[in-house]
């Protein structure tokens, strides 16, 4: 059997600290994305604790999709990151407004300034598109087109660590969205018209300030309306 370097399990919480140290394994690089991890008998060993609570820890992974359970083929860690763990936290905060709105933030500002530099023709022409539709808007329903805007941009960043954060962006759109009282199409297209041009100049500091001026102001609109409803 192989030799692994893990703490040892000392405090009450033993099925969590079993997860960290199963995570350890990959983050010091004794393990890879895609490696076969150790079998059940294996960890008890390592670690010493029980079946039990290698079970409970495994099944943890699995269900934050870090790993996947080969039937008689043995465990192995993912080669891409889930959704999942964003998820969770999203689940989470869910009724702390300011949070979720400044998640939205850090995601979509990063992103818009990797997009700056790896979107495609094809992308930003299907930008102008869904800036046409919120142009040529009449009764202000055009919700879907201004997600799918923020999804071009967040997918045409295209990196696989933060893949698995996208829906989880979205989800945080939907929800913003959702609480936004009434619609200004006039700003909405200066805005997103603004950032359009940043990104086909593939200019990442004006993109990110573009992206900045329009979040922050929907996070101001939504903040003063829930503040005053509460």
């Amino acid at each position: 059997m192989e030799k692994y370097t893990v703490d040892s399990i000392t405090r009450n919480t033993l099925s969590q600290q079993v997860l960290e140290q199963i995570v350890k394994l990959l983050l010091s690089g004794q393990l890879k994305p895609g490696d076969r991890l150790p079998t059940e008998i294996e960890f008890m060993e390592i670690l010493g604790v029980s079946r039990p609570v290698i079970r409970e820890a495994l099944s943890s992974l699995e269900t934050l999709e870090v790993i996947t359970k080969k039937p008689r083929g043995g465990t192995f860690f993912n080669k891409k990151i889930g959704k999942t763990p964003f998820m969770v936290m999203l689940a989470l905060s869910m009724d702390n407004l300011p949070a979720i709105i400044e998640a939205r933030m850090t995601l979509e500002l990063g992103l818009v300034t990797l997009a700056a530099e790896k979107i495609t023709n094809e992308d930003l022409e299907k930008l102008r598109e869904t800036i046409d539709y919120i142009s040529n808007s009449s009764d202000g329903n055009y919700g879907s087109q201004d997600r799918e805007f923020h999804r071009i941009i967040a997918q045409s960043a295209n990196n696989p660590v933060v893949e698995g954060m996208i829906d989880s962006l979205l989800i945080t759109h939907e929800k913003t969205d959702s609480l936004i009282k009434y619609r200004e199409p006039g700003i909405t297209v200066e805005h997103h018209s603004a950032i359009y041009e940043a990104l086909a100049n593939r200019d990442p500091y004006e993109s990110f300030k573009q992206m900045y001026r329009h979040l922050n102001y929907v996070r101001q609109k939504i903040l003063k309306d829930h503040h005053t409803k509460a």
